[in-house]
């Protein structure tokens, strides 16, 4: 039998690999042991977190509700007088007028000549007046004489009283005709904003005609349209802030509820003075014009509720979620439901007590039982925040 003989050195390359392996096997053992003694919070954290308290107070009732901007009331302003040119035009749609102020002038040529003519008339007729007076005077001094008939006598008692009668007659008629000199001027009936101009320089028009349309005072209301189910809530004196469609705010009071509701779509009308902007400021130029679309939210008091930071509510599947943060630093998936939005901050009407660790933001990468690691606790106070509407909301999310 063969017998393999080794040599030194071969014997030492063998022992060294051995012992390397030994050592590594060693080492190996030593770290699966040291992992394992370690926290499992450690060791598995999924995500870094800040976290957030949900805190009670009282959050405002608001009513979110639509409508429109419409004048206040409207003035129309027409021609009183028939059949007269318009000579002039002193306003344009836009400016702002006075009560008084010339609006429209029309050609009175013919009118001061038809008053010319009834002056004559009455100068006529009091010329007239003053024979028949004279006429009568003589009658009755020698009335009884008989130095002229009873019949004489009344004649020219009765020509003096037609005489009269005649005056009175020329001078209504002069003032008729002086009033149709000064319906040669069209007149504003109030202080408004011109809001329609429909006449035109050199057109004829009939008594009755509009030229003019105007918006009394300048002053503005919004109708808003309340379901009829909230109309009970809203009464004369709730304030309202409305929002432009550029943004600006402005404050209201209800006026009056309409006392009927549209059969067709189930609202009510509520109609809200305007009465400035929130900030006391003056508004911008043609931020609320009649017919502009905005927003209104009727405030109604307030009410104690929980709020927590909008990002830290997830939403998923159309639910809206939040993790609490146990003491193990374990996180549980909780639904929630939500309600108001008040800025940054979310009404949550149920699923979380007062004082609960939440994830304040990063939900979306977490599932629930996950470990988290917690770096800071940072609690909002829903007064921060300012009111927007009582209306059920959902926080965005992945």
């Amino acid at each position: 039998m063969n017998r393999i003989t080794l040599k030194p050195l071969t014997l030492g390359l063998i022992a060294a690999s051995v012992l390397t392996l030994a050592g590594l096997g060693l080492i190996s053992t030593r770290s699966e042991a040291a992992d394992a003694g370690k926290p499992a919070a450690l060791a598995k954290a999924a995500l870094t977190v800040n976290v957030t308290q949900a805190k009670s107070g009282m959050l405002p009732i608001k009513l979110a509700a639509n409508g429109s901007v419409a004048a206040w009331q409207e003035a129309s302003v027409g021609a009183e007088s028939n059949g007269l040119r318009v000579q002039e035009l002193t306003v344009a749609v836009g400016d702002s007028v006075q009560r008084g102020q010339v609006l429209a002038t029309f050609a009175s040529e013919t009118v001061q000549a038809d008053v010319a003519l009834a002056r004559a008339s009455v100068a006529e007729a009091q010329a007239n007046a003053a024979e028949a007076a004279a006429n009568a005077d003589r009658a009755r001094a020698v009335q009884g004489t008989g130095a002229i008939s009873a019949q004489q006598i009344n004649q020219y008692l009765t020509q003096e009283q037609t005489a009269k009668a005649r005056v009175e007659s020329a001078k209504a008629q002069l003032d008729a005709q002086l009033l149709r000199l000064k319906h040669t001027q069209v007149i504003a009936p109030d202080s408004g904003i011109v809001s329609a101009r429909t006449a035109t320089v050199g057109s004829v028009v009939g008594a009755g005609t509009e030229m003019f349309r105007l918006i009394r005072q300048g002053r503005l209301e919004w109708r808003g349209e309340v379901p009829s189910a909230d109309l009970g809530r809203v009464t004369v004196g709730t304030h309202v802030v409305l929002t432009a469609p550029s943004g600006t705010q402005f404050k209201g009071r209800v006026r009056m509820v309409a006392p009927t509701v549209d059969a067709a779509s189930r609202n009510g009308q509520a109609f809200v003075d305007i009465l400035g902007p929130v900030d006391g400021g003056k508004a911008a130029s043609g931020a609320l014009k009649p017919g502009m679309f905005a927003r209104g939210d009727f405030e109604l008091g307030n009410s104690g509720g929980l709020t927590v930071v909008q990002t830290a509510v997830v939403v998923r599947d159309g639910f809206s979620y939040v993790y609490r943060v146990g003491a193990d630093n374990k996180v549980t998936q909780v639904k929630v439901q939500t309600g108001r939005v008040l800025g940054n901050q979310l009404e949550i009407q149920s699923g979380v007590q007062a004082n609960d660790k939440l994830v304040a933001s990063g939900g979306s990468f977490l599932s629930d039982g996950d470990t988290v690691k917690v770096v800071e606790q940072a609690a909002v106070s829903p007064s921060a925040a300012a009111p927007v509407a009582d209306k059920p909301a959902q926080a965005t999310g992945k």
